[in-house]
């Protein structure tokens, strides 16, 4: 048995939570329901604007750690923060909530600063992310440690940390070392704009090494350059064994070795939209990892994505364990 059943690696973030309308997102030039990487002093002018806020840490990938290890299961994080008071949050907040995090601090004069989201959330429950990436841009193939990645079953790479400048090269390592020692690896495609910024990267990773891809309807259409998505479908389950894509309200489709299943959205009232794919790859890995078919897996992570929607924050707040009890899945 590996060390590991799941390491994650992509941005260490804090997110800032506000609820705002959409005459403050027009007023504020914020776009609507996308992730808008900003600099440091739009983060400035952006954080004073916004009403009363709730800060949580976050990171897509993080946060799927943090679900995952919520759940029981064996996890470490790789993402970089700075020695400050932010980087401290982080942090202990991921080893509080049972995973690893050993990643190097960047030091106290580094001129970047932990990177931190401005969340704003709608009254529709959608969120628009203004993210200052800070130091966690700057993660490199140095932060990689190849004895953690052969201790995982699998990796779970983030989409987003795409951005930085030595960030392929560090995946490159990881999924080297991974593969190497027997393990698979995992993709999520993050953000329909990431994926248009690194497109070409991403297909040669997809094909090459990727054995399971997480993705949302709108990333899936961008990433196949259609507005099909039964041909996006098509063409990710002929470059990856195992495909799971969400419909937000309409679900999931899991698709694996010539099969498809439907797994349907667990109805809930929307508060906050932030961490659900997050989660629903946190509730699928961890049902995978413990040996649960794929509906099964599918299942998982629609539940513990509903459970995330239904508060303020991408971290679960209520017994993810015992929600896949109340629902039959285990």
């Amino acid at each position: 048995m590996k060390k590991y059943q799941v390491v994650g690696i992509g941005n260490a973030m804090v997110d800032v939570l506000a609820h705002a309308d959409d005459t403050f997102l027009a007023e504020a030039g914020v776009q609507k329901g996308i992730m808008q990487l900003i600099d440091m002093d739009r983060g400035v002018e952006l954080y004073g604007r916004i009403g009363p806020a709730k800060e949580i840490s976050g990171g897509s990938a993080a946060n799927t750690i943090a679900g995952i290890a919520l759940l029981g299961g064996r996890t470490a994080y790789v993402g970089k923060v700075k020695d400050d008071q932010l980087g401290a949050i982080f942090a202990h907040d991921l080893r509080a909530q049972g995973a690893d995090y050993a990643t190097p601090l960047a030091p106290k004069d580094a001129p970047q600063e932990t990177g931190r989201c401005i969340v704003l959330v709608t009254p529709d429950g959608e969120r628009s992310m203004n993210t200052y990436l800070g130091v966690t841009e700057f993660l490199s193939p140095s932060d990689i440690v190849e004895d953690q990645m052969a201790a995982a079953e699998w990796i779970y790479l983030e989409g987003y940390r795409f951005d930085g400048p030595e960030s392929h090269e560090a995946f490159a390592k990881a999924i080297a070392a991974c593969k190497g020692a027997g393990g698979r690896v995992s993709l999520t495609l993050s953000d329909p704009f990431c994926v248009e910024r690194h497109r070409d990267a991403f297909r040669r990773m997809i094909r090459d090494d990727v054995d399971l891809l997480f993705a949302n309807r709108a990333e899936i259409l961008s990433m196949y350059q259609t507005d099909d998505l039964e041909k996006a479908l098509a063409q990710a389950a002929a470059e990856v064994e195992l495909v799971a894509c969400t419909e937000s309200e309409k679900g999931a489709h899991i698709l694996s070795g010539g099969q498809r299943w439907h797994v349907p959205a667990v109805p809930t009232d929307i508060v906050d939209a932030t961490g659900a794919g997050d989660l629903f790859a946190a509730g699928f890995l961890w049902g995978l990892t413990n040996g649960h078919d794929l509906p099964v897996c599918g299942r998982m992570g629609c539940i513990a994505a509903s459970e995330v929607i239904s508060h303020i924050g991408a971290r679960p707040e209520a017994d993810l364990h015992s929600l896949f009890v109340q629902h039959g899945v285990l």
